[in-house]
């Protein structure tokens, strides 16, 4: 293992203590949940350390007192039990966990080890219901999962329908009052059931969305969230815990709402709060659901960030003045081959395929006409 490997496996180990330590700090909330499912599902080495880490923080009392669980003897039943090739990285792992107080670790510790010991992987282990959220008598849970390039479309116990979008993750909570749909990456887009009963709600970064009946979509892009209404009307608000302003007379929130309709947008970022919706055409934001990208007169920069969601390959703009080159076409998200073509027919445009990414810049600066 190089250095830049054992870098990064150190980290991972690092960010799956804190975890631990999170969890022994009390029950995890349900956002925290979430997270931390989406967080093992990214990566077999994350669940790897994972293991690892419960594992010798729940044996570390043991070690000093009882022969028996020597550090040789609790690494080799690590390694059968957790039945990975992804070579753990115990030696790093032990120094850290040692310093951690007993008191705190082993009784937090122990029901975990007992269940990720015998997991054969991360659905084993989310099927065992250690990290679930509690529900209340009544309520079910969905959790959904795309990779990268993947998308997914499914009808969910409501007869709603989720479309979701490469590289994005959801969880799903059922209950006698209400849905709620916590968009945890990516991007997602629902055709909502109309249940008076029950209202559907989607939890997505700094913002709430409630439905009213409607067909619409959610992305968490950068720091922002960004809300599309392509049928219907949703109301748009910050999350409790997102900078909503406290009046002067007393400490409640006061929420801000936005209603939204067909072809309107908004874009909802930690304290910064828009005055009305912007009008698009929300048939173009939601072309993915058809695998296919489309712009009018929009930034290669934008363009190429677009394709590289979907692509094997990122897409890397070398020569900043081609940032600014405006677009417009319809696309594939599945014919990279196709993007490149046309990207090589622009004047004084050269793209190179290589082993880790496309990368996109000028021919020369004489043939490079004036894109600023």
């Amino acid at each position: 293992m190089n250095s830049n490997e054992e870098q990064i496996r150190a980290a991972i180990a690092e960010q799956a203590s804190e975890w631990l330590l999170a969890h022994d700090e009390g029950p995890l909330k349900v956002r925290d949940c979430a997270a931390l499912t989406a967080w093992l599902k990214s990566s077999p080495v994350h669940i790897e350390e994972f293991l690892g880490v419960a594992v010798l923080a729940r044996d570390m009392r043991e070690l000093g007192a009882d022969p028996e669980f020597s550090v040789d003897r609790v690494v080799a039943h690590a390694r059968s039990e957790a039945a990975s090739a992804v070579r753990p990285l115990w030696p790093r792992v032990i120094a850290p966990v040692r310093d951690i107080s007993s008191r705190r670790w082993v009784p937090a510790i122990a029901s975990l080890a007992a269940v990720v010991l015998v997991s054969l992987g991360l659905f084993s282990l989310w099927n065992a219901g250690f990290f679930a959220p509690a529900l209340a008598p009544g309520e079910a849970a969905e959790r959904y999962q795309t990779r990268h390039g993947e998308q997914l479309s499914l009808r969910l116990t409501d007869n709603s329908v989720l479309h979701l979008n490469t590289d994005s993750a959801v969880s799903i909570r059922y209950g006698k009052t209400e849905r709620v749909v916590t968009l945890l990456s990516g991007e997602a887009d629902f055709e909502v059931t109309h249940d008076p009963g029950r209202v559907f709600r989607v939890l997505a970064g700094s913002a709430e969305v409630v439905a009213i009946g409607t067909k619409f979509d959610v992305r968490l892009q950068d720091a922002s969230t960004v809300v599309t209404v392509v049928e219907g009307r949703v109301t748009v608000e910050l999350s409790q815990g997102w900078g909503k302003p406290a009046t002067q007379s007393n400490a409640k929130l006061t929420p801000l709402t936005l209603m939204l309709g067909a072809n309107q947008q908004v874009s909802v970022s930690e304290g910064v709060w828009p005055a009305t919706p912007a009008a698009v055409d929300a048939q173009h934001a939601t072309a993915w659901l058809h695998r296919q990208i489309v712009f009018d007169q929009a930034p290669l920069e934008r363009v190429a960030a677009e394709f590289s969601r979907y692509s094997p390959k990122p897409f890397e703009i070398t020569t900043p003045a081609l940032r600014t080159l405006q677009i417009s076409g319809v696309f594939s998200t599945n014919d990279t081959d196709v993007f490149i073509a046309f990207l090589r027919s622009l004047k004084g445009v050269r793209v190179e395929v290589t082993a880790t990414r496309i990368r996109v810049s000028q021919r020369s600066a004489a043939a490079l006409p004036d894109y600023t």
